[in-house]
This record gives C-alpha cells, structure tokens and sequence, in this order.
C-alpha cells in the first residue's frame, strides 16, 4: 500500500479523498481537550453548554476536528514528507459534535520544485473536512516539502530503515541436548 507520494506524484488538480472517516465520541473529544489542557466549558461541560449557549450541547473542539483532518491525509500527502512548512489558513466553517463522522479530502493547489535543492520540492494543498451529512466544517491550506524518485531510491528505496526478514538460526545440537 502506498504512504504519501513523491513529488512526481502530485499532480495540481488532483483530489485525494481519505478513507476511511472517524466518528467522533465524546471520551476523544474530552481527552483531547485534557491533554491540550483546552478546559473550556463548551467543550467540557454538557450542562453548561445546554443552558449558555446557541448550540444547546458540547461542540467538539476545533483544534481535534483540524488535527483529525490532517492525521486523514498523512496517507495520500504527507506520509513521505521532509517537512510540513506551513499552515498557511485554516477555517472552522461548521460546528461538529459528539457522534458526528467526519471525512476529508484534499485537493492539490500547487506545486514547486525546491530552489535550494533538487531532491525535493513544495505542495501546496487545501483539504477539507467534512460530516456524515456532507456539511463543510473545516478548510485549511498548507504547504509540505517532498522527496523527489530520486530522494526516495538514494535513500532505500519505497519503505527506508525497514529491516529484511531474516530466518532464525537453527539452534546448536549441543544446546538441545542440555535441557
């Protein structure tokens, strides 16, 4: 199975749509928001947010919806990155809540051979986060810095640093007889 793409690979145009989705429970939401130390009660507290607010429930944090997206798109943009040079926007377009199932896709905007090196080069994509019932609820651009074929094969070819399998050793007649 392919992990993200070389830089030949992108072409500007293309749309990757991610598979699969992720529903989104109430125990994520919350634990991102613990471990981002995000205690807003919005988020938090389900009686606060039935009695304060428009939307009458905890509404899933932002920052999760964005991060989930990007974690979508490893597999078909940035699995071979060098790097993620930039978030250049990122837009919460829809609020999403606990249950909702999220989907992504990504379109790619542009891309740039690298002026410093030519082993690599710049994508420029926008993905876009979507829920079970086809409403927009995130939008962000970026840019990632990918290995050119020829990066890739200098470097180990398609899958570098993965060890061969290698059959173990018969153990010694002498050990067996020990035991």
């Amino acid at each position: 199975m392919q992990f993200g793409r070389t830089y030949e690979e992108f072409e500007v145009g293309a749309v990757y749509k991610h598979w699969p989705g992720k529903t989104v429970t109430e125990y994520d939401d919350h634990l991102f928001c613990l471990l981002t130390m995000n205690h807003h009660p919005l988020h938090m507290d389900a009686n606060y947010a039935e009695k304060t607010t428009d939307f009458g429930r905890n509404v899933v944090v932002g920052n999760y919806i964005y991060s989930l997206l990007l974690g979508m798109s490893v597999p078909d943009v940035s699995g071979k990155a060098i790097a993620n040079l930039e978030i250049e926007s990122l837009r919460h377009v829809a609020p999403t809540f606990h249950g909702d199932t999220l989907y992504g896709e990504t379109t790619v905007l542009d891309k740039t051979p690298s002026r410093s090196r030519s082993d690599r080069g710049i994508v420029h994509v926008e993905t876009k986060g979507y829920k079970q019932d086809g409403t927009l609820v995130c939008v962000f651009r970026r840019k990632v810095m990918v290995p050119t074929e020829s990066y890739t094969e200098e470097r180990g070819g398609e899958q570098p640093g993965r060890p061969e399998l290698r059959e173990p050793a018969p153990e010694n007649p002498q050990r067996q007889e020990k035991r």
